[in-house]
């Protein structure tokens, strides 16, 4: 069954706020399509917090990123793919983002892409220890 994109989007989300709970973070998704950060976690006593954005893929996908890099933000980035059947995760920083970002240009109009090539690689996949537990 096909499901439609918000479904989509909303089963990626949950899923990163599931496993950053795991990992001790107080995670809550932040107001839905707004601007900004889809999640923001913080530890016990809000000594420390982390801002993560999060795109879903119902497959192995390449990932949307707009006709600018300028919204690229927060302090991580979760990629979740496969999302209804096994969903597989990839953690980045924003400048990996931005770095590995493929620029195309169709009539005209620019946009940017995270090519599966550069983002489903060993090290990112799973990589929840590179945002670690919370202190």
């Amino acid at each position: 069954m096909k499901k439609d994109l918000q479904v989509t989007g909303n089963i990626g989300l949950y899923w990163t706020c599931y496993r950053l709970s795991r990992m001790g973070w107080n995670a809550m998704p932040t107001a839905c399509n707004a601007r900004g950060v889809d999640i923001i976690a913080y530890n016990h006593d809000c000594s420390r917090m982390i801002s993560v954005q999060v795109k879903t893929l119902s497959k192995k996908n390449p990932v949307p990123l707009g006709s600018s890099l300028d919204k690229v933000m927060g302090d991580f980035w979760v990629v979740v793919n496969n999302v209804a059947s096994d969903p597989q995760t990839y953690v980045l920083l924003p400048q990996e983002v931005k770095d590995l970002a493929h620029r195309g240009e169709k009539s005209g109009k620019v946009s940017f892409w995270l090519q599966p090539k550069s983002y489903c690689v060993e090290q990112f996949h799973e990589a929840w220890d590179r945002i670690g537990e919370p202190k």
